[in-house]
Order: structure tokens, then C-alpha cells, then sequence
């Protein structure tokens, strides 16, 4: 940025001698050649500094795309690491589950939302005995009647 600067401002200078020479020239015969020139340069420059301009804003709206993109793509990771925890965290309670199933031969219904129920299975696995308790039963109650039928 601080070249750009430097160069604009030898092209100002440039400027600034070629209309302190025109009124010299100007009585020439190179005068209205030196002139057109002149307008010619002027426009030149016009033209550079709007796709100066443009080139900048184009250069901005990159950096925002790209800026953005590196949110997301820091919103993604934080969602892959979140998403290997709860798979993490759902193994785990599998394991769980099946360690309490072996130890307590009762494998619970977690489909059944309204009641409380599962099966009970002989240490054989070939008998299957169903319960099922309101949630309205205390949890004393439930565990003694679990345990009659154990």
C-alpha cells in the first residue's frame, strides 16, 4: 500500500511540472500536441485510479468471502468435536447398559415412554419374563416386585 502511495505521488508530482510547463510550451507549435497529451494522461489516470478503485473493493469483498469461510469452517470442526463426544458419550452408556443387563438379568424398554418396563431374562436366556409398572409407582414398590420376580 505504502508503494502505491509513493508512485501516486510521483504521478501528482509529474502533473504538478507538466502544468507549470504548459503555459511555456503553449506558445509553441508543440503546444496543442503537448496538450492533448495532457488530456490524454489526465484521462489515463482517471481510468487507472477507478480500476485502482475497483480492484480494491473486488480485493474486500474477497477477504470478506474468505473471512467468512474460515467462520464456518471453524463452526464445523467445533461441531465434528461436539459430535465425536456424543458418539463418545453413547457408547459409553451402551456399555453401561449391557455391564447392568449382564449383572441384573433385566433389560429395560427405553422405547416405552409412558411406563416403566422390560423384560427379566434367566441366567439360561431361554425365559422371558415381561414387566411393566405405572410411573406413578413408587420406586420402592417397583424394586420389590422386581425382586419377587427375580
Amino acid at each position: 500500500m505504502a508503494a502505491v502511495a509513493d508512485k501516486r505521488m510521483g504521478v501528482d508530482e509529474i502533473f504538478s511540472y507538466a502544468d507549470d510547463l504548459l503555459p511555456l510550451i503553449d506558445g509553441s507549435e508543440y503546444g496543442e500536441a503537448v496538450a492533448q497529451a495532457d488530456a490524454v494522461a489526465r484521462m489515463l489516470q482517471s481510468v487507472c485510479v477507478s480500476e485502482f478503485n475497483n480492484l480494491e473493493l473486488q480485493m474486500k469483498e474477497v477477504r470478506d468471502e474468505v473471512d467468512k469461510l474460515e467462520h464456518q469452517s471453524v463452526s464445523i470442526e467445533e461441531s465434528m468435536v461436539a459430535i465425536k463426544k456424543k458418539e463418545r458419550d453413547m457408547r459409553k452408556a451402551e456399555k453401561t447398559l449391557s455391564m447392568c443387563v449382564s449383572v441384573t438379568k433385566i433389560m429395560p424398554n427405553l422405547e416405552d415412554q409412558d411406563k416403566i418396563s422390560g423384560c427379566i431374562v434367566d441366567k439360561n436366556k431361554k425365559k422371558l419374563q415381561i414387566f411393566r409398572f405405572e410411573k406413578t409407582a413408587s420406586p420402592v414398590e417397583i424394586c420389590n416386585e422386581l425382586w419377587k420376580k427375580i
